[in-house]
This record gives structure tokens, C-alpha cells and sequence, in this order.
């Protein structure tokens, strides 16, 4: 009897931090909603920001608490420091028996990597760990101590050996007790600023709900004595912003939180944009339940834009209103409305907050433009110019506009040539036809592509373009599992970032892993229904259906592509071609033969051609197979051999 081929496992070392609520169940059966909605509040406000501000990804939520991801230990301690720190101060004068806190386990280990998972002795240890921490207490392994001592800033006590449960061998552990945090400075200074994503060279903070304190305290500007806040300067940032108070319009108090928690989630989401700069959510909520003027906010905060909005519940739905106003003018620059799913409570916040910050900070880029055109009289630097690229990239139909496009961010690297935003984009278009097969010489645009993308990391290790752009190239060079670990960095630093979903579906078809990528392209369309990247997802779909030998599925997915996108890439027409031919319809894959060869972006015209590309992208069994359906149906069609 064959035995058949093991299916490769993905591990990878990581540093896991697993938490929980001490005392969760009596906490629930004193107060369920009451307790929900603060356990809710704090994730949003303290937990969830000091995870993405220190690199980490929350791999699942567990209902009384969640299990984290990190790229070092170092980082997860760091951030693990910060939320109870935070979560501390938010707590201060709850009642005991109402209070919500924390323990917290950090463990170092090799661990089996699923897409909404992960699993193994790594995981196990740092939950044992949590369980042994005192409530708003950390707990670390030996290993992880190994990789943190004189690192962090504190001293850990030395608990010896430990045996667990489950566990075979006794462990070695490090502890680190709530009274020791509160005597830790403020959550904002408990990080190394260099290595945040909200820093930026010149000096400019990146603000989340909980780094308040360095941009605006008691109405004192840094660097201004006086106290009187400045008048809007040309060198302002140019997203400067600040997201008031959501509104409640459900006329129940007791639903407050979840518009102060969407309101915290948009704050941090946008303050992940480069360039950005958005006002704390401190001084933000100082504006609650008040008439808001946003000429006297622009006066009083020198911020060029205002967010505001609404939520209100009806039945199983929440509606969410949002509107973008210019703090000059008090115009109304862009409005959208959704309405979310009430059933997961958790999922449903994450998703709005994504949504919404997907949506504007397309539109940011737009009305910016606008702006900088309309003020400079065209005098364009560096950034603008990049911004163009970009917001070509967003209009794009095809890569008929990419020498276009890709001509904005040559001028801005002509300008600066260290703008991550213009070296980002320039990688991914670079790369672009060699992923889809129609580079006429793919070895030398992968090799500047990757020129491209080293550099934008360089320059800026926390840009989340950049470890997309550097996923990009990672897959024309086949390493894709490598590409996947890019993709979810850039995920984690920016989680409404449309290209990193699309990295991350394409690399799991390279991998033959279709189900995956349907999973990941259906999140994407979900999150960004309206998005101008729509496209690209259905062609993800369309090959993952193909792979899965589902051939009708995929035709209607390719075809949406191509009705979506005439002139899109001719990847997913070559698909189409070869899925019509093997189902029957001759006649219909001839016609769309015709129109792949007519393409203007078409380079592979032979089967010959189209196969060399292809299978220089991955070697797998299963990928192999997929293309040789691939080459029959070209051949089916007509397509010629050399």
C-alpha cells in the first residue's frame, strides 16, 4: 500500500503571551453585561493597542481572555507591562469585587502555525504560566528571561522551579507582581519610542488612547510655553486630525462603551497612517456629549480634519455612522455608513473600526491631494508626489496605468530618496508582473524589487507598506512561507491594510493551501466591500476554486474579476481560458484566448512561456498539478506550445 505524503506542518519559534480574567465566572454571575461591556472597553483601550504598538498579533480571543503572538520576548513583555500598567489605572477605584484584572503568562517556544491559530508545548507553557501569575501579575519562563533580563527595565523574582499541569518537566519561572507594575512610570514612557510604530524621525508621536501624555496635556502644546495652542503651520503633518466622541444614539447610557470603544479603535487605526498625526484619545473625550464647533477645535488643536459619528443599535444590528469634516471650512468631505452583525461582540467592533479606517484612509489620500494642489499652486514635494502614486495605485484598472503611476514615485525618490511610502509601492509594482506571470525578464525586476523593499525597511522597520512590499518580492522569489510571516507583520501593524490580505491569498495559493486563501479573500471583501482592490480578491477566489478542481466556482469568480476590471491583469483572463477549455466550452475559451493575447500586458503567449514563470514560482506537488490543468486548457483553447 502507498503511503501518502505527509502534508508539511508550519512551526515557526515564537514568543507567546496567554491572559486571562482572574475570577472571570464569579464576575459574570454577579454581572454579566455590565461585565462584558467593561471587559470589552478595556481590550479596546489598554490591551489591544500596547499588542500592536509592540509588534504582536492577538492570535484568538478565549472569552475570558486571548492568546497573543510576538516576533521577541522582549516586545511581549514590553507590552504586557504597559496594558496591566494601563489597565491598572483605568480599574482605579472600582470595588474589588468588580475590578478587572489580568495575569499574564510569556513563554518562548516552537509552535505549529494555523491561520487562526497556533499550537504545542510553546502555547501550553505560557498558559500554565498565566494561571501561576497573581491577578495584574506577570509570569515568564526561564527562556523568556533568558531573552528579556536587563532589557525591560525590571527586575523579575526568581520563583525556581515550577511543576505544571500537563506538563512533563518542571519549569523555571519569573514573576513579576502587580505591586512592582504599579510602581512602574506611565504606560506611554514603558517602551523603547525608536522601535513604536507611532514614531517617526522628526519627532512626531503617533498617538493611541494610551500615549496621551506626549502630544497635549492640560491644554500645553509641546515646545509652546505659552499654553495657547499654535496657528495650523504649513509644516503641519498633513493628516492631522482628531477622531471626536461617536455619539450615542440608542438612548441607553448603559450602551455608551460601544461607541467610546469604536472611537478608541479609530484613534489608533489612524494614527497607523504614515504622515499621520491624530490627538489623543484624552483630550479627545474631553469633547463628550458636547456641541462640538470644529473651526474652535482647529483653533484650539491645530488639526486640519475632524472625524465624528454615531452608533446605534436595532435588533441584531448595530448602525455606525461616520462623516470627515474640514476643521477650515466645516465642510462635509466624506460620509459612509454600515451596519455590523451584533451577534459577536468582539468580532463586530474589530470589524467596524477596520472597515471604516480601510474606507477614509483611502479617501484621506484624495482630499489631501486636493489640498496640497489647491494651496502650493502644484509645488509638489517628495511625500505629495508618493501620495499620487499611491492614490493612482487605488484608481488603478490594470497595469496599462502602471508606467504612469510608477513615474510619481520615481520623481519622489528623485526628491528623497528615503521616502518608505515611494520605495514601498515601487517594489509592488515592480514585482507585480513577474507574481502573475507576464515579466519579460523576471530575475532582474525581482532583484530591484527587492532593492526597493530593503531599502523602505531600512529606513523605517515599523512601516507596514514596506513589509508588504517585502512579501511581494518573497513570493516571486518562492519563499513563501516567508511571505506569509511579512504579510501578517504588516497586518499587525496596520490591520485595514488591503494589501497585506491580498499578500497573504496569493501566498497561500503559491502553497496550494486554497482554503486558506478563500478564507483570507472572503475577510478582505468583507471588510472593504466597496474597496478598488475588489478585483484582485476575486481572481484570489477564482484560483483557489481552481486549485480545488471546482472549476464552475471559479469561472463565475474570474469572470467577476473580469467584469470588475476589464483591463486587469492577464493572469486571471489566462485562468479563465483554461477553466472554460476543461469544462467544455471550447468556443467561449477561444474567445477569451483572443483577448488574453490581445492584452497589451500580456508577455507569455506560448504555453511554453506562461509555464517557465509559473513553475519558477513554486515547486510544490500540488502546485505543480495545478498548472498542468493550467497548460492542458491553454492548449485546449489554442494556445501554442512555443
Amino acid at each position: 500500500m502507498v503511503q501518502g505524503r505527509r502534508t508539511r506542518v508550519e512551526r515557526r519559534l515564537s514568543a507567546v503571551l496567554a491572559a486571562d480574567v482572574a475570577g472571570y465566572s464569579r464576575l459574570m454571575h454577579n454581572d454579566e453585561e455590565a461585565t462584558h461591556a467593561r471587559l470589552t472597553a478595556l481590550l479596546a483601550g489598554g490591551v489591544t493597542p500596547a499588542i500592536a504598538e509592540h509588534g504582536g498579533r492577538i492570535v484568538k480571543n478565549t472569552g475570558d481572555g486571548f492568546l497573543a503572538e510576538f516576533p521577541s520576548a522582549v516586545e511581549a513583555v514590553r507590552a504586557a507591562m504597559q496594558f496591566q500598567s494601563r489597565l491598572k489605572e483605568l480599574t482605579i477605584g472600582e470595588a474589588e469585587d468588580r475590578r478587572i484584572a489580568f495575569r499574564v503568562g510569556v513563554n518562548i517556544g516552537d509552535v505549529i502555525v494555523e491561520l487562526h491559530d497556533i499550537f504545542g508545548d510553546g502555547v501550553n507553557v505560557a498558559a500554565r504560566l498565566e494561571s501561576i501569575a497573581e491577578p495584574g501579575g506577570i509570569c515568564i519562563s526561564s527562556s523568556a528571561y533568558d531573552q528579556v533580563q536587563g532589557k525591560v527595565g525590571v527586575e523579575f523574582a526568581d520563583l525556581g522551579e515550577q511543576t505544571v499541569k500537563n506538563i512533563s518537566r518542571p519549569v523555571r519561572v519569573f514573576a513579576l507582581s502587580s505591586s512592582a507594575i504599579a510602581a512602574l512610570p506611565a504606560p506611554s514612557s514603558l517602551a523603547d519610542p525608536s522601535r513604536s510604530p507611532r514614531y517617526r524621525s522628526r519627532g512626531v508621536w503617533l498617538v493611541s488612547g494610551i500615549a496621551a501624555v506626549v502630544i497635549v496635556a492640560a491644554g500645553l502644546w509641546l515646545g509652546n510655553e505659552s499654553g495657547k495652542a499654535p496657528q495650523m503651520s504649513a509644516a503641519a503633518p498633513r493628516f492631522s486630525m482628531i477622531v471626536l466622541p461617536f455619539a450615542n444614539l440608542s438612548g441607553d447610557p448603559a450602551q455608551d462603551y460601544l461607541p467610546d470603544v469604536i472611537t478608541e479603535g479609530l484613534t489608533t487605526a489612524l494614527s497607523r497612517i504614515k504622515g499621520s498625526f491624530v490627538i489623543a484619545r484624552s483630550t479627545a473625550f474631553t469633547y463628550k456629549g458636547k456641541s462640538v464647533d470644529v473651526r474652535k477645535v482647529r483653533k484650539d488643536l491645530d488639526v486640519r480634519y475632524a472625524l465624528e459619528g454615531s452608533a446605534q443599535y436595532s435588533g441584531g444590528k448595530v448602525r455606525v455612522n461616520a462623516q470627515l469634516i474640514d476643521s477650515e471650512t466645516g465642510a462635509h468631505l466624506w460620509a459612509d455608513q454600515l451596519d455590523a452583525d451584533r451577534a459577536d461582540l468582539f468580532d463586530m467592533q474589530d470589524e467596524i473600526v477596520t472597515r471604516l479606517s480601510r474606507a477614509l484612509s483611502i479617501q484621506l489620500v484624495d482630499v489631501d491631494i486636493a489640498r496640497v494642489k489647491r494651496t502650493r499652486s502644484g509645488n509638489m514635494d517628495a511625500q505629495d508626489l508618493a501620495m499620487q502614486c499611491l492614490s493612482g495605485i487605488n484608481k488603478s484598472t490594470g497595469p496599462d496605468d502602471f508606467a504612469a503611476i510608477i513615474s510619481l514615485c520615481e520623481r519622489a525618490l528623485q526628491i528623497d530618496s528615503g521616502n518608505a511610502l515611494a520605495l514601498s509601492l515601487t517594489a509592488i509594482m515592480t514585482v507585480f508582473p513577474v507574481i502573475t506571470a507576464q515579466s519579460n525578464n523576471p530575475a532582474a525586476a525581482t532583484r530591484l524589487a527587492d532593492e526597493f523593499a530593503s531599502r523602505a525597511l531600512t529606513i523605517d522597520p515599523n512601516f507596514y507598506a514596506a513589509h508588504s512590499a517585502k512579501a511581494w518580492v518573497l513570493m516571486a522569489e518562492g519563499r513563501h512561507e516567508e511571505a506569509i510571516v511579512e504579510a501578517e507583520r504588516c497586518l499587525t501593524l496596520n490591520p485595514s491594510d488591503i494589501d497585506g490580505y491580498m499578500a497573504l491569498g496569493i501566498a497561500n495559493n503559491f502553497l496550494a493551501r486554497p482554503d486558506r486563501s478563500l478564507e483570507i479573500a472572503d475577510k478582505a471583501i468583507r471588510l472593504s466591500p466597496r474597496d478598488p482592490h475588489l478585483p484582485a480578491f476575486y481572481e484570489i477566489k477564482g484560483e483557489a476554486y481552481f486549485i480545488k478542481r471546482q472549476d464552475d466556482n471559479a469561472i463565475e469568480w474570474l469572470r467577476r474579476q473580469m467584469a470588475a476590471a476589464p483591463r486587469g491583469d492577464p493572469y486571471g483572463l489566462a485562468l479563465l481560458v483554461s477553466a472554460l477549455a476543461l469544462t467544455g466550452r471550447v468556443a467561449e475559451a477561444r474567445e477569451a484566448l483572443a483577448q488574453y493575447l490581445s492584452n497589451s500586458n500580456t508577455q507569455s503567449k506560448t504555453v511554453a512561456k506562461f509555464r517557465a514563470q509559473q513553475l519558477s514560482l513554486a515547486n510544490s506537488p500540488q502546485w505543480l498539478a495545478y498548472n498542468e490543468r493550467i497548460f492542458e486548457g491553454l492548449r485546449i483553447a489554442g494556445m501554442i506550445e512555443e
